[in-house]
């Protein structure tokens, strides 16, 4: 009998079992907490988790294991989340797990599992993958409601990109949850290209996320591990050469052991792997390798069917191999080989004849009887085996096949993955297309959707563009014209133009009153819109509104009304814009439709937003969100709520919530407008506070500072609108009127309250700053914002209260902010109505409005404002509080001077600057002759009889600072 070769003492380790222990006892205190474990193949990554979870067994605690499975290049989609998920089923039972997510979700997770029942029919991909995830993330958080969850994730390396981009989601948004993931990988394995090494650089920026190394045993411990086998302590010589030629990874320190006393080594590390396996009986390597062929685990009846042995010949043959401790018993009726590299060892040996039967064998066997593998593995199985055989047609049949059902399971980049591989072999096969039942313009279109769905813009553009070289406009122009309309929503979401041609050409191609031109008019209508093309997109809506309702497609209906709100809401008529988006609501609410109903009170938001009830959409945003997340819809339609949310709470002054709310939805992966949008909220707010590097950084990515002008008018208006505060935040009003009037070459901005007269009222901001040097230009400015302005529409209180900022008006336009409860215009407003006040001479006038400005600013800790409201009122002579004017003593004086008033003070500075009396006066809006008897005040209480010796003793006496 062969001893097991496996040390049963756990050797060191002491300090990467404290690192997992920390990382435990940080997720206990609800917070984000992760582990990247790195090493060698072989050096005992997994005895190091199980250590681990041993030891929180002390504890209360929930541990769920998933792994990565390796199957050729493909992985298999979402393997370790379906395993866990296996787990906590047997452990309680479908209908428990169910019942922990929102009403109907568990039909979602059928995709993964058939326990959960059938999958749902939603078709709406371009959701589908983002709820998936939701839901997941849903499910630890709640069940780290009851207990503290462990979820280990191994051999991440194997990982597909479905769960990749899963682990990467979860990392980021466990944030408050006692939930701890673990996840191993190989580190040697990790090649310049290998797709894990990016998420590795992702993950290693989210907070709580530690990287391990688990290094090779020092020598040591690889005694230790040796007298743990041995069971008696080793002899010194035997350890050095053990250790010398294992290299100090534990795998092979077993290997080495297992060879014999004499310690005689294979030349190659393999070989010593393989060392063990040849002292078996030739049968049990026989099956070994047919066990190999079949990956790291197989389940015994599979096994015997291929290797065409009865359960009692597989069972006396693969004896040795357990008593070896080659292979394992693993649950559920399957064997698994004890580590990845021993299976790999032995797949290598098998002959090119030998690897083609062997998995041919194994496509064969699944296809009789899917149920010999796990649920929801057989058809990615079978596509894997055939394609090993090298079986091109039954290699495309079953691509072709696996890629349907990844699509199913949302697991969209295997799915192009799977796409591509029948694209491949489609010149291999003669009759491909009658195999399949598609022709080959159908792969590429399924590939681009997959790739769009997936976020992948690249990668579907290059699809589209393909299939439209194989298609005819004239034979074929539905299909031109759908791919049209993939090509604009891809230009779109890159913010690249061309999107409205596209559009047109393919409305072009679909001239009659069919589904496929509805489908059109309604993207075309939305650019359009979006753009500020009002009438034109009045007009495509209002034709595909009769198509829809013609077709009886309430759906499409309700979509159409929320994109003829869009267009009221660019002109500025938000109470019409409200009263459409009810209408859609209730369309939504009747059809039972997440999608209209969350599209529909998002718009709303922004509508109640721009009527300045910001509250009451700060409320609606609040229900819509927790919505979004019942119906499993955050990252996408919840996240565009959440930038609603944010805007009306800085509208409110209610920044740092608004900056939390930005947070939390940039870490859901939300697409890049969603994210560009958060990003401008938060640079409004870096730019308020003064905060120069943080709001360059937001106004670079969002393309403030780039010259190509977006087609859509929000990004276009807001874009312009930063860049002018940008420049007067910094002081730089010639530059603010230069960009200002690039924004003014078009045709008028947005009627829309929040865009086109928010613009409007910085441009008087920027042309009151930029007037004292260059009149001329600020002049032209002003001339052609009136031009504009006066064919602008808009109603509502905040359209109203930016116009009366355009028109000078800043008291009105203060208390106007003062209703609607807004303070930083409130404060800018009263700013600029206390610089009117002190230019005609009414100090007390000037002083009271920067007394009310003063508290509003410093509260929002908008910085470059309380600046210039506290020089304002060192001009002025304004007492902003009721402490006293802080003079800094010098250490050691021996007279002090009389004391002197704030506004003598402010004289002084500007004498100790050189200024003559006429300058002061014109700098604190006084009379020559009021400077000249504060001169003459000062002079005797500080002692001197000239300006100079004045100025001499302000820095003598720190008066100034």
């Amino acid at each position: 009998m062969t001893s097991r070769a496996v040390s049963p003492v756990f050797v060191g380790r002491e300090v990467e079992l404290e690192a997992l222990g920390e990382a435990f006892d940080q997720a206990r205190k609800q917070a984000m907490a992760a582990v990247l474990l790195g090493g060698e193949a072989g050096v005992g990554k997994t005895r190091l988790i199980n250590r681990f979870v041993e030891q929180t067994g002390e504890v209360d605690v929930h541990v769920l294991i998933g792994g990565c499975v390796e199957l050729s290049a493909e992985g298999l989609a979402y393997a370790p989340f379906t395993a866990a998920l296996r787990q906590l089923v047997r452990e309680t039972s479908a209908a428990e797990v169910a019942a922990l997510l929102p009403e109907g979700a568990g039909r979602d997770l059928a995709r993964l599992l058939p326990e959960f029942g059938e999958p749902s029919g939603d078709s709406e991909t371009e959701t589908a993958r983002a709820r998936l995830f939701e839901l997941i993330l849903m499910l630890l958080e709640r069940l780290a409601e009851r207990r503290p969850v462990v979820l280990v994730i191994e051999d991440i390396h194997w990982a597909d990109r479905s769960s990749r981009d899963l682990i990467a989601f979860l990392s980021r948004n466990l944030r408050t949850s006692p939930v701890l993931m673990v996840m191993t990988y190989r580190s040697d394995e990790l090649h310049r290209t290998h797709p894990l090494r990016p998420v590795l650089a992702e993950l290693g920026r989210v907070d709580g996320v530690v990287r391990v190394e688990l290094p090779r045993f020092t020598q040591d411990e690889v005694a230790a591990q040796m007298a743990g086998i041995l069971g008696v302590t080793p002899e010194l010589a035997r350890v050095d050469t053990v250790f010398e030629r294992s290299g100090g990874i534990p795998l092979f320190v077993e290997a080495i052991l297992d060879s014999g006393d004499d310690c005689s080594v294979p030349d190659s590390l393999h070989d010593l792997i393989l060392g063990s396996i040849e002292r078996l009986p030739e049968e049990t390597q026989r099956v070994l390798r047919t066990a190999a062929a079949g990956g790291v685990r197989v389940g015994h009846a599979l096994l015997a069917a291929v290797s065409v042995l009865s359960g009692t010949e597989l069972e006396d043959a693969l004896r040795p191999a357990i008593a070896a401790n080659v292979l394992q018993v693993a649950d559920g009726g399957a064997y698994a080989f004890r580590h990845a590299l021993i299976r790999e060892a032995v797949h290598d040996e098998l002959l090119p004849g030998e690897h083609a039967r062997m998995h041919a064998r194994y496509a064969e066997e699944i296809e009789r009887d899917r149920s010999l593998v796990p649920p929801g593995r057989a058809v990615i199985e079978i596509a894997h085996h055939w394609y090993s055989a090298r079986d091109d047609l039954w290699a495309l049949i079953s691509a072709w096949e696996a890629a349907g059902e990844a699509a199913m399971s949302f697991a969209y980049t295997e799915q192009i993955q799977l796409l591509e591989r029948v694209l491949t072999l489609w010149d291999k096969v003669p009759d491909a297309a009658e195999r399949l039942g598609v022709d080959y313009v159908t792969i590429l279109e399924r590939a681009s959707e997959a790739a769009h769905v997936s976020g992948d813009m690249d990668r579907s553009l290059k699809f589209v563009r393909a299939a439209l070289r194989e298609l005819d406009e004239n034979t074929a122009p539905e299909r031109v014209a759908e791919l049209l309309v993939r090509r604009a929503n891809i230009k779109t979401q890159k913010g690249k133009p061309g999107a409205l041609d596209d559009l047109r050409h393919a409305e072009r191609l679909v001239p009659l009153p069919t589904e496929a031109r509805a489908i059109v008019l309604t993207r075309l209508g939305t650019v359009l819109m979006a753009a500020d093309e009002r009438v034109e997109g009045a007009t495509v809506t209002h034709e595909a509104l009769r198509i829809a309702r013609q077709m009886g497609d309430e759906c499409q209906e309700a979509d159409l009304l929320v994109n003829l709100a869009l267009g009221h809401s660019m002109a500025g008529d938000m109470e019409t814009t409200f009263m459409i988006n009810e209408r859609a609501l209730a369309i939504g609410k009747r059809l039972d439709s997440p999608r209209i109903v969350l599209r529909a009170l998002a718009n709303n938001v922004d509508a109640l937003d721009n009527l300045g009830r910001s509250e009451e959409a700060v409320a609606l945003a609040v229900e819509g969100e927790r919505l979004a997340r019942r119906y499993g819809r955050y990252r996408h339609q919840g996240v565009f709520i959440a930038n609603n949310r944010a805007e009306a709470l800085a509208s409110l002054g209610r920044w740092d919530e608004a900056i939390q709310v930005v947070e939390g939805a940039i870490r859901m992966g939300s697409a890049p407008r969603n994210r560009w949008h958060l990003l401008r909220v938060h640079a409004e707010i870096a730019i308020a506070r003064g905060e120069e590097d943080l709001a360059r950084e937001f106004l670079t990515e969002v393309g403030a500072f780039t010259p190509q002008r977006d087609e859509w008018a929000q990004e276009r208006t807001n874009n312009a609108r930063l860049l002018l505060a940008w420049h007067l935040m910094r002081g730089e009003p010639l530059d603010a009127l230069e960009a200002a009037m690039g924004t003014l070459v078009d045709p008028p901005p947005s009627s829309k309250a929040m865009l086109g007269w928010r613009l409007f009222a910085s441009i008087r901001l920027v042309c009151d700053a930029a007037e004292p040097v260059d009149a001329r230009r600020a002049g032209a400015l002003r001339a052609r914002a009136d031009e504009l302005a006066a064919v602008m529409g808009g109603n509502g209180p905040v359209s109203e209260a930016f116009r009366l900022v355009y028109r000078g008006d800043f008291d009105a336009a203060a208390r106007a902010w003062q209703r609607m409860g807004r303070p930083y215009v409130r404060a800018e407003a009263l700013l600029q109505a206390a610089a009117g006040a002190a230019a005609s001479g009414d100090r007390e006038g000037a002083s009271a409005r920067l007394r009310e400005a003063h508290p509003l600013a410093t509260a929002l800790r908008a910085a470059p404002l309380v600046t210039r409201i506290e020089t304002l009122a060192r001009r002025v002579g304004a007492q902003l509080n009721d402490a006293p004017v802080r003079r800094a003593a010098p250490a050691a004086r021996t007279a002090t001077p009389a004391a002197l008033t704030r506004r003598e003070l402010e004289v002084l500075r500007l004498v100790a600057a050189g200024r003559s009396n006429r300058d002061i006066a014109a700098e604190l809006f006084i009379s020559a002759k009021t400077v000249s008897v504060h001169v003459s005040n000062i002079l005797p209480k500080l002692g001197v009889s000239t300006r100079a010796e004045a100025a001499a003793a302000a820095h003598r006496l720190s008066l100034l600072t």
